[in-house]
């Protein structure tokens, strides 16, 4: 008699209530192991819950809209015999996430986010309203210049009965004052997608204020935030074209980018870090280590300095929560990742106990499965202090886009050899360009400035980091 197994929804991290968005199996149906039967999506990520053998589906025990946690029952397979089991399957239980630069919030937004949200929302018109953005720009990522736009008081209270959206879609129309029931879906089953609201935004603000409430339009002088229509362009007309769809990793960091990038007047710092004696260091441990499994790598010397700066400077260790500042005892440090789908952010947690060898080692695992799709959402949240590196690419500067609700983000360009004054004459010196960008509600120049003087020193002379 074949065997019947219990498929539960694995580990998924902290997340409690993460709702289904995709049932691909039905009772009767061959399934082959590690054949996706659902898929999960929380703000940050989606998962396939895969098929733990192969077999028949006896029974389905979620539909599309329920909200599961770990440990949920998901189906009842008739396993099969080894001779009856069905070809292997084309399945990908990938989890995609968004960035840094992405990106992503890894948690709720920063308050000081959600109170603009509220004074957006408590708006009388859709007029867009101001935000100040100082001194960031965007990086390797997907950025736009995302604009709140507020319903009428009463639209906002009316909750939201008839839409099907995605966590991070929601949170992103709450933070744009979007009433989600107005929004046209063009997801699958009608599920409204971060590009919708969007473009609902955009729609919005090419529409005359007054045309929709009456209202007047936002008065000059900075009054209000007065956009030009977004272009309408037949690129066919000027040459050949591809329509190329984004990746879901874009789709889904696209938002939280749009919102940072708006809502964050972030300033961007630069300083160069003269790292001639560490690369000389970490190449000699790694001839020492030839055959052993110890590779230091660069990116493991910026996460002990960043730690140990992070604890001299610990404002830049912190999130806003309306006039409170939360200074963070814990040093989760999120990296940039890049893969074929786009930039992730995998965090390592506690970096600030960890050695110089434990975290090359974690680092290049995690980045490992980033580029394999299976980062879990638990590897991917949590991060109080981000790195953005672009060395092994090139560049010399960047404007990393902080990514709440952390308050900084470091950037890091290709190291190089240049000529250096002593006092006497000049000497190569091989120096690292570094680009911090920080919330200036939280972190000013100055503080951001010594911020960078103290990394930038400990990088110059590890011996500071037994001080």
């Amino acid at each position: 008699m074949s065997e019947l197994i219990e498929v539960r929804v694995p580990d998924i991290g902290d997340y409690a209530d993460v709702p289904v968005i995709d049932v691909y199996v039905a009772v009767g149906d061959a399934i082959a192991a590690d054949g996706a039967l659902a898929t999960l999506e929380s703000d940050k990520a989606t998962m396939d819950i895969p098929a733990p053998v192969a077999g028949i589906v006896r029974e389905v025990l979620l539909k599309v809209g329920d909200r599961v946690a770990q440990g949920a029952r998901v189906a009842l397979i008739e396993a099969a015999a080894p001779a009856q089991a069905a070809p292997a399957a084309s399945a990908d239980a990938a989890i995609t996430a968004a960035p840094v630069a992405t990106s992503m919030a890894a948690t709720a937004p920063a308050p000081a986010t959600a109170a603009s949200s509220s004074a957006v929302s408590t708006s009388s018109s859709p007029a867009a309203v101001t935000a100040q953005v100082s001194g960031s720009g965007p990086q390797a990522f997907v950025s736009s210049a995302a604009t709140a736009i507020a319903p009428p008081p009463v639209e906002a209270a009316a909750a939201p009965v008839a839409t099907h959206a995605s966590p991070s879609v929601r949170k992103l129309a709450r933070e744009l004052g979007v009433d989600l029931t107005r929004v046209p879906a063009s997801g699958p089953k009608g599920r409204i997608l971060a590009d919708d609201v969007t473009a609902w935004v955009k729609s919005a603000l090419q529409a005359p204020a007054a045309a929709e409430t009456g209202s007047p339009a936002p008065a000059a002088g900075g009054a209000g935030l007065t956009l030009a229509p977004w272009p309408q362009v037949d690129f066919a007309k000027y040459g050949p074209v591809d329509s190329v769809p984004l990746s879901r990793i874009k789709k889904m960091s696209g938002a939280n980018l749009a919102r940072n990038w708006v809502m964050i007047p972030a300033v961007t710092y630069h300083e160069d870090a003269d790292i001639t004696a560490l690369e000389e260091f970490r190449q000699q441990i790694n001839r020492e280590n030839a055959k052993g499994n110890i590779k230091l790598t660069l990116l493991a010397f910026l996460i002990k300095s960043s730690v140990a700066a992070l604890q001299r400077f610990p404002e830049l260790n912190s999130s806003l929560d309306g006039d409170a500042l939360i200074l963070k005892k814990y040093y989760h440090i999120g990296f940039a990742a890049d893969t074929p789908h786009g930039l992730v952010v995998p965090v390592i947690r506690d970096a600030g106990g960890k050695s110089l060898a434990e975290l090359a080692s974690e680092a290049g695992a995690l980045a490992d499965k980033a580029r394999a799709g299976k980062l879990a959402p638990a590897e991917m949240s949590g991060a109080s202090f981000t790195i953005s590196s672009l060395g092994g690419i090139g560049g010399t500067a960047f404007s990393p886009i902080v990514n709440a609700p952390e308050v900084a983000i470091l950037g890091v360009n290709k190291a190089a050899m240049k000529p250096v004054w002593n006092g006497e004459t000049f000497e190569p010196r091989l120096t690292l360009p570094l680009s911090l960008s920080a919330d200036h509600r939280v972190v000013d120049g100055a503080l951001a400035t010594r911020f960078l003087a103290h990394l930038a020193g400990l990088l110059a002379d590890l011996r500071r980091l037994l001080l």
